[in-house]
């Protein structure tokens, strides 16, 4: 025969036996109940908190462990992967109870926060000890909102579940709000991120010690009982008199088959979805801040104040509200509605520059929104896993953490795809804008023309000092000379001194070529007939001045006649006489800075500027000149990438929209309230019956 489930011993356990033993035999009273309620949140709060804390210094920790964004984000996805299993591992908390597992997994979370992640110093090990973090973390946070459950009637569900949703939203923003009041405006230690974490770590351990003290949860016969109002605690704790374990255990029996039902899946994957962008916001919203729009780390954590605040403002708040009208999917519908538009207006602003506060007002409605839709959207779940079976709850919040983190990790493997500018923005990009800061003048210089430093970066020094060497005029008029006539100059060198030399009897022998034709028939002056002596005499001015000529031109012939040869030549060169003549003395520079003619050609207009920029440090040019064309092309595509991830967000709010009407619960108040009224007389006549059978 089936053996029903003893009451309790009246004794109080021992100290001892507490620690382990934390179930409750009878409903608790309202301030007790209340208690464990607050310890369950401040642990879930803690979770997200040391869950979350890396967000606020992720472009540090990428520099420091050297990660590039691909990696950090396969390192979030398959720790979400990991999480999702071990979500599905507390399902078994319907079987062996939830306080246990939240309590000694403060604990272990706490350490390794604390201590065994900030000890880290290489990406590998890091990502290792943050798998293991990662599975802890998805037990514990299915565990919390089952006790939230087990603690919360559905009137007044909202209410409590909204105080749980804080739970994630208060982390991020206790992430946000120490890391803009620690995190300093420059950071020159590359380990600060260790800071973050031996905060979010000691907390957690505090925590450890409050739920460890005072945390407790209903035994099974209580809890695996659906409870409506708190005037349903009679009728609970009666009935739970008579289970036995037959009873508990039948209720237990094929969990999953029991709950993997069409309305439990897909809400579960519409709410998943919606929270993407809830999830990129944790992972990336200060990757996006400071890479898009330029705040600094300080900064961008303190717009996160504005979305965690007013997220926790809605998600308390609706909670109440929902309560009081019994109606979730209105507000379900609302939220999402305002979150989806608030999508819209807040990707558009990539690309352009918002103001700090523009973009807060912005992140504070969408966030608000999100908070709207998310609060009933939970209470409204839980209530429609009790209407299959109020003892697998833990099982219903199973499949959820499985399913929200099997999606966060599919959307974390898509994210490196959709937006592959990140690396070399958080990598790169803060050093390259610093040094372009420093020496603006130069890097716009360089950026507006490359090809005149591609030019200067040909030239070797030597050959820089030699052109500088030289001056400005003889430069210029060896820029006047054609290469062509240059090379024939050089060619006839020897001819065009003798053009230079002998250019009174050039012109005398130019003027009269049949006379000298004529006497160069003759082997020796002696023998020219004086006749044609004398006409040669006068054609050469006469006198002593036509001797003089004649007898230069007889002692040259060969250098004469080696002008008179080379004269077409010469004459391609005469039209530049002048300027051969300017760079004469300089003929030896030249040719040292010859082979590189066209590239200081293209540097001789900007020669200040290049001089300016001849004085950046070495350094610097090396780095701007390594990364800066890919943070340069990464900062021109970063924006519209982003742009497109943020419309898949927007998508999952409307999927979310379309998937609300098939969870439990009433669009009217006035439906509502009857479902209420109704369920009283059930109470009422099931307690009557039960009085009459005593």
């Amino acid at each position: 025969m089936a053996r029903v489930v003893a009451p309790p011993a009246p004794s109080r356990p021992g100290f001892l036996a507490s620690i382990w033993n934390r179930q409750l035999n009878h409903y608790p009273d309202t301030a007790p109940r209340v208690m464990y309620l607050a310890i369950t949140v401040l642990a879930t709060v803690t979770l997200y908190y040391e869950l979350y804390v890396g967000g606020s210094v992720a472009t540090l920790l990428l520099v420091n462990l050297h990660m590039s964004f691909t990696f950090y984000v396969l390192t979030l996805a398959f720790g979400a992967l990991i999480g999702a299993f071990g979500s599905l591992f507390a399902g078994l908390t319907d079987r062996l109870g939830r306080a246990n597992l939240v309590v000694f997994g403060l604990l272990f979370t706490g350490v390794f926060v604390a201590f065994v992640l900030p000890a880290m110093t290489n990406k590998w090990a890091f990502t290792i000890a943050w798998f293991v973090v990662s599975f802890v973390e998805g037990v514990c946070l299915v565990a919390t909102p089952a006790l939230i459950r087990d603690f919360s009637p559905q009137v007044g569900r909202a209410t409590a579940i909204g105080f749980w949703t804080s739970g994630p939203v208060l982390g991020s923003l206790i992430v946000a709000v120490v890391g803009s009041a620690t995190i300093p405006a420059v950071v020159t230690d590359p380990r600060f991120w260790t800071h973050e974490y031996h905060i979010s770590g000691v907390a957690g351990l505090v925590v450890f010690v409050i739920a460890f003290l005072g945390l407790r949860e209903l035994s099974p016969a209580l809890r695996d009982q659906l409870m409506v109002t708190l005037r349903d605690r009679a009728l609970i704790e009666a009935r739970a008199k008579g289970m036995t374990e037959a009873d508990i255990e039948a209720a237990l029996k094929h969990p999953f088959r029991q709950l993997l039902k069409p309305d439990i899946i897909i809400s579960a994957i519409a709410v998943s979805i919606m929270l993407l962008i809830y999830y990129t916001a944790v992972g990336f919203s200060l990757i996006y801040l400071t890479t898009v729009f330029g705040f600094s780390v300080k900064n961008a954590n303190g717009l996160g104040n504005w979305n965690w605040g007013f997220n926790v403002i809605a998600v308390i708040l609706v909670g109440f509200v929902s309560d009081y009208f019994r109606v979730r999917k209105p507000f379900m519908i609302f939220g999402g509605v305002l979150a989806a538009v608030m999508t819209v207006i807040y990707l558009e602003q990539a690309g352009h520059h918002p103001g700090y506060y523009t973009l807060a007002i912005m992140l504070a409605l969408l966030a608000f929104g999100l908070g709207i839709a998310y609060t009933p959207w939970m209470a409204s779940y839980t209530e429609t896993v009790e209407a299959r079976n109020p003892a697998l709850t833990a099982t219903g919040l199973a499949i959820w953490g499985w399913i929200i983190r099997i999606v966060v990790f599919i959307a974390y493997l898509l994210v490196p795809v959709v937006i592959n500018t990140v690396t070399p923005l958080v990598n790169y990009g803060g050093t390259v804008s610093a040094y372009v800061a420093q020496y603006p003048s130069q890097f716009a210089f360089a950026s507006a023309h490359p090809n005149v430093v591609a030019a200067a970066q040909k030239v070797p020094p030597p050959v820089l000092a030699t052109a500088s060497s030289i001056p400005p005029t003889v430069l210029a008029a060896a820029q006047k000379i054609p290469p062509t006539v240059l090379a024939t100059a050089q060619a006839n060198a020897t001819q065009l001194a003798n053009a230079v030399k002998f250019a009174p009897e050039l012109a005398v022998i130019q003027a009269h070529p049949a006379l000298f034709t004529q006497l160069a028939t003759y082997s020796s002056p002696s023998k020219i007939p004086p006749a044609l002596l004398g006409q040669a005499i006068a054609a050469a001015g006469g006198g002593a001045k036509g001797i003089g000529i004649l007898t230069t031109i007889a002692a040259n012939k060969a250098a004469i006649a080696g002008v008179i040869a080379a004269a077409p030549a010469l004459t391609t060169v005469a039209p530049y006489a002048a300027d051969l003549t300017t760079i004469a003395p300089y003929s030896a520079q030249l040719k040292t800075i010859a082979p590189y003619s066209a590239e200081l050609t293209a540097m001789a207009p900007y020669s200040a500027q290049l001089t300016a920029l001849s004085k950046v440090p070495p350094g610097v040019l090396a780095y701007v000149g390594a990364h800066g064309a890919a943070v340069s092309a990464a900062a021109a595509k970063t924006a519209s990438q982003w742009k497109t991830w943020y419309w898949i967000c927007f998508g999952g709010i409307i999927f979310f929209l379309l998937s609300v009407p098939i969870l439990k619960g009433r669009w009217r108040t006035r439906d509502a309230k009857r479902d209420e009224a109704e369920h009283e007389a059930m109470v009422q006549a099931e307690l009557e019956k039960l009085k009459a059978s005593a």
